[in-house]
């Protein structure tokens, strides 16, 4: 059976995804590319925003006009939220955000006799964590680990606790023995996810004698990675304690950071029912740039929530630029029925969204590029993963160069030359040239800025093994 999975949204959709296409190819099924004739096609929803949900309603609809014949399974948060929506959109199997094994059967099932089914569950009475396989395929140099699934912390804005349920851990042993595994199948970083990983543990309290919190799991996983990559989903910043900053001994921890800030205004982080203010934000940012010198903090930040003025805006861009993020994710605030923000008052135009919205980007990308240009001259150890564009298109990129530097782009090789992409370990993209580069972690001298990251040279190696 020809099948495909178009997946939506953030990391732990990622990771569901890559379990069920783990599954698919075991039994025998053969994955096609999108845009190909499929028998089955999986999609993997999100909505986490109404602009999220709007591109699950066109994917679902474009998928069904490319191959009417085709059985059409659709998964995810939209569908546990809005069933209905997607019922009307004449889909096949519907399940929600759960039971990922019990609905790829239901979607096996269905392209057998193409009968329609459904599974869908009450999310908020969910207490058990599903156990999926890691890792997918063999091409890929990451894999995530899923530790965690479920949010309980019910912010003002966000419909993901109703569509996920409560909190629900992964047992430390098996996130072990999944991470070994992951090592003995050539991985060379493991990216540890879920809805909200830093309430790893609480539920598992319940279950044993011995308090389990997130250090605890990282430095279990660090400790099975040996040599290989380990690198951290998004993070609450209350986590960030004396315990969190000693896993700085352990080296394989990538200094990259995603710590969830939403707003740099007290009175807004107090509307959005967040659990921390902008003080105890920033003591984790200066804790993380101690204990980790050079790492990479990144954030998101919404911008025009209900009610905000003027004033609490410039609090936050006074904020985030004391903070001096490496990266941002912005995002309009988007209303989102059922949540206590859709019914607040003061609710903002899109024009007033926009414009804050071009204006917090507009100092990310300041603060982005004073991050990336200070990595200059600096030797980074990156993990390539696939090839870019050719080589030749290198002088294309000047504009982006720092001015004063001199070295910032080398001579422009044979136009046959490529160059390869991958990643430093504060998550910074870098380009280089090089032959054979996939899957290899090697040292490279950052020359300049290029494009979305950095231009670099492979430092040559001595022996002729695997980084």
């Amino acid at each position: 059976m020809r099948y495909t999975i178009v997946t939506l949204g953030c990391k732990v959709n990622q990771y569901e995804s890559q379990a069920m296409e783990r599954r698919l190819r075991e039994l025998g099924h053969l994955q096609v590319p999108p845009g190909e004739d499929f028998d089955l096609a999986i999609v993997n929803t999100c909505t986490v925003t109404a602009v999220a949900d709007k591109k699950n309603r066109n994917l679902i609809r474009r998928l069904r006009k490319q191959c009417p014949q085709g059985v059409l399974a659709v998964c995810g948060c939209y569908s546990q939220v809005k069933p209905e929506d997607v019922r009307a959109l004449g889909v096949d199997v519907i399940s929600g955000s759960g039971g990922r094994e019990a609905f790829l059967e239901l979607a096996l099932e269905t392209a057998k006799d193409r009968q329609k089914r459904e599974s869908l569950d009450e999310a908020l009475k969910r207490r058990q964590f599903e156990i999926l396989p890691a890792g997918g395929l063999s091409t890929r140099t990451r894999a995530m680990l899923k530790v965690q699934d479920g949010c309980s912390n019910f912010c003002s804005y966000c419909i993901i606790p109703y569509a996920r349920g409560p909190v629900r851990s992964l047992p430390l042993t098996e996130a072990v023995a999944q991470t070994r595994r992951l090592v003995e199948e050539g991985y060379r970083e493991i990216v540890v996810t879920g809805i909200e990983i830093a309430s790893w543990g609480v539920d598992l309290d319940r279950q044993s004698e011995t308090r389990q919190r997130l250090p605890q799991l990282i430095e279990a996983v660090c400790q099975a990675a040996g040599e290989v990559r380990v690198r951290l989903g998004s993070l609450e910043p209350r986590i960030i304690d004396e315990a969190f900053c000693a896993l700085n001994r352990h080296k394989n921890l990538c200094p990259h950071f995603h710590l969830s800030m939403q707003s740099g205004s007290d009175t807004v982080l107090s509307r959005m029912r967040r659990k921390y203010d902008t003080a105890r934000y920033y003591e984790s940012v200066a804790m993380l740039k101690e204990a980790f010198p050079g790492c990479a903090v990144t954030t998101d930040m919404i911008v025009g929530f209900p009610g905000e003025t003027e004033e609490e805006f410039a609090e936050s861009l006074r904020f985030i630029r004391r903070c001096g993020f490496a990266a941002m994710h912005i995002f309009p605030y988007s209303r989102r029925p059922g949540t206590p923000a859709d019914k607040m008052p003061g609710q903002l135009g899109n024009a007033v969204k926009e414009a804050r919205s071009a204006a917090a980007i507009a100092q990310a990308g300041e603060m982005n590029r004073a991050f990336r240009e200070a990595m200059i001259g600096t030797v980074q150890q990156v993990l390539f993963e696939e090839i870019g564009e050719e080589a030749s298109e290198i002088g294309d990129q000047k504009s982006d160069m720092p001015v004063g530097t001199s070295t910032a782009c080398p001579p422009s090789p044979a136009r046959s030359a490529a160059l390869w992409t991958g990643h430093a370990p504060n998550s910074i993209r870098v380009y280089a040239l090089g032959e054979g580069l996939h899957n290899r972690v090697l040292p490279v001298r950052i020359t300049g800025l290029y494009k979305d990251g950095l231009l670099g040279d492979v430092i040559p190696q001595s022996g002729t093994g695997n980084s």
